[in-house]
């Protein structure tokens, strides 16, 4: 991802794609917003290498263990930057490309049913190190804030004023807000930390025991990729000769805004995530190294 020289219409986040074929000038107009234009993908991936790759990191024993959830955050944001029309959205009729990877997710400060939220949003550096070792880096400090010191982080101290105001005054600011992100004008303040001002948004439901094949866009904000992970189950694997043996797996449930690139793109991603799955050192090379999916 390069610098760009900012031109008239580009965001504070995010450059407007300029010269596009009819068909997808019209299709924020006459398709709908984002959740009328949502495509779902599930794929079951299998553990096997992921297994072993996980437990080689953590053979040495490091303060803070290695995990599937840091390989899929790392694995979906290697494959955003190496496919940059996943890191594309609509906004005010208008098409722009993201001018960072943000991967956001929420942590719990404890498992519990009071427990509250924070908002997590790992940013992938294109020019830096293995992505792997990014996101285990940024988990690792992000908890320790969060659980340990139990501070609020980045937007919860503004959430928790706001929702004390009176709901007339909730209906004219987000009017107002609404507004100003058509047009572009969205305060950078308050979408920094905002997960919906993302590349995607990966929701943890296996470390609850949850398994759900699909979640939402939301139409706020810029987000146009949604990832679901599921619990880990053993499912069986069949050989041609019909025996099968059983492998640890994970579903994935992915939801694009189908406006943002064709099927094909989708397809061609998503065999690049399967092929990081079944490869896990392709994520310990820098972050821009290039992966054949052909």
């Amino acid at each position: 991802m390069q610098e760009r020289k900012r031109r008239w219409g580009d965001r504070w986040d995010a450059y407007r794609l300029r010269g596009l074929d009819p068909v997808h000038v019209m299709m924020p107009y006459m398709f709908g917003d984002r959740t009328s234009n949502e495509a779902v993908l599930g794929e079951v991936m299998d553990l096997t290498e992921v297994d072993k790759y996980l437990a080689k990191k953590n053979a040495q024993n490091p303060e803070f263990k290695y995990t599937w959830f840091h390989f899929i955050t790392a694995a979906i944001s290697k494959a955003i930057l190496l496919r940059p029309k996943m890191n594309y959205f609509i906004a005010g009729g208008r098409y722009y490309e993201r001018k960072k990877i943000q991967v956001a997710f929420n942590v719990k400060r404890q498992f519990s049913d009071e427990a509250e939220e924070s908002m997590a949003k790992f940013v992938l550096d294109p020019e830096g190190g293995s992505p792997m070792e990014q996101v285990h880096d940024y988990v690792h400090k992000f908890v320790t804030k969060v659980r340990k010191e139990n501070q609020n982080v980045g937007v919860d101290d503004m959430l928790k004023f706001l929702s004390h105001l009176p709901r007339f005054a909730w209906r004219i600011m987000s009017w107002a807000l609404k507004r100003m992100e058509y047009y572009g004008i969205y305060p950078k303040s308050l979408a920094m930390d905002d997960p919906c001002y993302s590349s995607a948004y990966l929701t943890n439901l296996g470390s609850i025991k949850m398994n759900a094949d699909y979640h939402h866009l939301f139409n706020w904000g810029t987000i146009s990729f949604f990832v679901t992970i599921g619990e880990k189950k053993l499912r069986p694997y069949f050989k041609e000769d019909g025996s099968y043996e059983m492998r640890n797996t994970i579903k994935l449930g992915l939801t694009i805004d189908e406006r943002i690139a064709d099927g094909y793109y989708f397809a061609k991603t998503l065999r690049l995530v399967r092929k990081i799955f079944q490869n896990p050192e392709l994520l310990d090379a820098p972050a821009a190294t290039p992966i054949a999916i052909e």
